[in-house]
């Protein structure tokens, strides 16, 4: 069988399972719909978890960003890692002692203010959609070049397959499918990286081929990939160019900030104890350590097979791979020295990714378009986000395996989407229907709003999709920052600090949040021209700003929390409880 005859197999497969488990775990009250029933085995929700927090981004993209940015790369991994560390280690077992469905509902009755609920809310839908986003670009991206229809028609049927289980199953049937897309995803993210491992470095273990020597001889990996770069006048593969002042704040943006992501988090209300969230907390670690300590591997092979198929080729020599990418605008080349070889060198705006989207093969010509002819550059532009998938079929792996890939990145790209798309529902019907506008409606009537909520947010991150915003890509710092500089804060100080009243929360988030969305919105939107190093306030760029807005957040808090009423007694008498090994806050929800 060809490549696409396996694809739609395995995708129809996987498919046919994700519904069947949505059908099986129909979710019948809020508590199923929200956290499904409380009652999720440590083991599942460890998986379940790691599907969630391993999105798009981590299956199709961060071994792309690695590849082409070397070093600088490594930003990605240890921000995302490190923030699932402090995620499980600092916030989750005392959020799920808390008892709360959601975030919104943490902050909300933790500072006993309608106003702290409503911007947590908004907060919480803004960088869920902004991550929704790019789960349906990848879904799109994957479907037109293995099932090769176009991208709208691609994102159609992953907007049908979300909402069938995610409307029915709500958690309950979200956190099942996650279960089995954790099992697809790192199958198909580690059967291809043995694989190539094998070719390149002569051993099964990638994180082993990693720092071996080539196959073929001539020193080891790392070090021909250096070479290579630097030939191409490229800086090294394992040089870094960034200021470490904005390594550290980029990094720790992205650990704070992830560690506020809100779909990760109710993840740990759906265990039945407070203990199993610590062990499915430990889980899910090993499962996302699985993939996250294999994309540096991936990202190695990739470049040194990609600079070794493509440089210098003559076009017509091509493998045919390189010309069915082309079709979708994800590759594109220019003959601009009329020799019929391709040019892969440092040189123009090539090298990067473009800053605007569009149609299949749209990206590419605009490219070229946009390319002075007279420039003898680099010929070459290269999509980031298409080095994974990319990637078995430069290495000439079976067709079986090109398959599974794409399989792998759609279970990747929907697990995640379901589990923003749910904190989208419960946000509009727990948090602002529920609490604020009809306290006493009916369980019913709550899932069945919870349910219309979910299937507006999937056609609205479907439209986005489908047109995408020239921004999506920019929009992504704008998340982590605001997640960095809002959320974390005030859950920190709500769980460890009894004295934060509503007063300090509520400044500090507005403080943080104003101050990150205007150091972005500047440099990104209004005045991009001047988004460089010399311009930076400190050094830092719009990705790392949010770790000072979270800081901001943090001493505004504490100085209006010291000049302000303490909060009533019976909410620093919860804080208190919280911390307990034992006591009222495991028994009951406050």
């Amino acid at each position: 069988m060809d490549v696409q005859a396996w694809t739609y197999l395995i995708v129809g497969i996987t498919f046919a399972l994700y519904i069947g488990i949505a059908i099986w775990a129909k979710a019948g009250s809020t508590k199923e719909f929200y956290v499904a029933g409380a009652g999720v085995p440590p083991l599942a929700n460890g998986m379940a978890t790691a599907a969630d927090w391993m999105s798009a981004a981590s299956f199709i993209s961060m071994a792309g960003l690695i590849s082409f940015m070397g070093y600088d790369g490594s930003i990605y991994l240890m921000g995302w890692t490190g923030g699932y560390v402090l995620l499980a280690l600092l916030l989750a077992p005392y959020l799920r002692k808390f008892g709360k469905f959601t975030v919104p509902d943490f902050v909300g009755d933790r500072y006993y203010s309608n106003a702290a609920r409503t911007v947590a809310v908004i907060c919480a839908i803004f960088v869920s959609f902004t991550y929704v986003a790019g789960q349906m670009r990848g879904v799109g991206v994957v479907f037109s070049r293995f099932l090769e229809v176009p991208i709208n028609t691609g994102i159609f049927i992953g907007m049908g397959i979300v909402f069938f289980y995610a409307v029915l199953g709500g958690m309950k049937g979200i956190t099942y499918t996650q279960v089995a897309q954790y099992c697809v995803l790192i199958f198909a993210y580690l059967v291809p990286a043995i694989f190539i491992s094998m070719l390149v470095a002569g051993t099964p273990i990638p994180q082993l081929g990693f720092g071996s020597e080539v196959v073929d001889g001539g020193g080891y990996l790392l070090d021909k990939l250096d070479g290579l770069h630097q030939e191409l006048g490229f800086a090294a593969y394992t040089d870094g160019s960034k200021p470490m002042i904005d390594v550290f704040f980029i990094t720790f943006a992205l650990m704070v900030g992830t560690a506020g992501l809100p779909h990760v988090i109710v993840r740990f209300f759906t265990v039945p104890k407070v203990r199993d969230a610590r062990i499915s907390a430990g889980w899910a670690l090993i499962f996302i350590a699985l993939l996250y300590t294999t994309a540096p591997a991936i990202a190695a092979f990739a470049r040194f097979n990609l600079i070794q198929t493509v440089s210098n080729k003559s076009y017509t020599e091509l493998p045919s791979w390189f010309k069915t990418w082309e079709g979708t605008g994800l590759i594109a080349w220019m003959d601009k020295n009329d020799d019929g070889a391709i040019q892969y060198v440092k040189g123009n705006a090539f090298d990067g990714k473009p800053s605007f989207s569009g149609e299949t093969g749209a990206v590419g010509q605009r490219m070229l378009s946009n390319t002075p002819v007279a420039d003898n550059g680099n010929e070459l532009y290269i999509d980031r986000d298409i080095m994974v998938l990319a990637n078995p079929e430069i290495a000439q792996l079976p067709a079986w395996v090109i398959a599974l890939v794409a399989a792998g990145g759609l279970a990747a790209a929907l697990s995640t989407a379901a589990g923003l798309l749910l904190v989208i529902s419960s946000s509009v019907a727990h948090d602002l229907v529920k609490k604020q506008f009809n306290p006493d409606i009916s369980e019913k009537s709550e899932v069945l709003i919870a349910r219309i909520a979910v299937a507006f947010a999937i056609v609205i991150a479907g439209y986005f999709g489908i047109n995408p915003p020239g921004f999506v890509a920019q929009v992504v710092a704008f998340a982590f920052g605001l997640a960095a500089s809002s959320f974390f804060p005030v859950i920190i100080l709500g769980i460890f600090y009894k004295r934060m009243n509503k007063e300090g929360a509520i400044a500090g988030m507005l403080a943080g949040l104003i101050f990150t969305a205007a150091y972005i919105v500047y440099f990104k939107f209004i005045n991009p021209a001047l988004n460089t190093p010399d311009n930076w306030l400190f050094g830092i760029s719009p990705e790392g700003i949010g770790t000072l807005g979270m800081i901001i957040n943090f001493v505004v808090s504490f100085v209006v929390a010291k000049i302000t009423p303490p909060p009533p007694e019976d909410i620093q008498e919860m804080v208190d409880s919280l911390r307990y090994p034992k006591g009222a806050g495991e028994a009951s929800a406050h």
